[in-house]
């Protein structure tokens, strides 16, 4: 697993082809940063939320993690997304141990703003991961 520093590291608006290159590295790191600035600051939402649903299954876990979040935040700022694909997606996560929390909260962001319901998806309740569980 990657390690990452607790360093701040601004999120600020990110140009596409800077975040395209940034995704291109294939550095974790490098991914989840791009992700995260295209979803809070656009203008292109829809290709934000495209891009994070590339990463939902990703091997590093950071990086699953924050695609989860960065569709989250697409619904919160932007108000739009795909929400069948969206859903899918993150219902898809609640079955990853290390990332279904993120999930969770993407699917409450899509639940409180797109007006989606977890439960048309196969999803039922809150995810509980498996460490908790034993």
């Amino acid at each position: 697993m990657t390690t990452y520093s607790r360093r701040y590291k601004s999120l600020g608006p990110i140009a596409r082809y800077r975040a395209e290159k940034m995704l291109a590295t294939g550095d974790p790191a490098a991914i989840l940063h791009a992700l995260l600035r295209l979803s809070l600051h656009g203008p292109d939402f829809g290709y934000a939320e495209r891009k994070a649903l590339e990463y939902v299954h990703h091997p590093d876990v950071w990086v699953r993690r924050n695609a989860a979040t960065a569709l989250g935040h697409v619904a919160r700022v932007h108000g739009s997304a795909d929400v069948d694909a969206v859903m899918r997606a993150l219902v898809s996560m609640l079955s990853d141990p290390e990332a279904c929390g993120w999930a969770d909260d993407a699917l409450d962001d899509m639940e409180m703003y797109m007006q989606a319901d977890r439960n048309r998806y196969g999803a039922a309740g809150k995810a509980v991961p498996q460490a908790e569980i034993t």
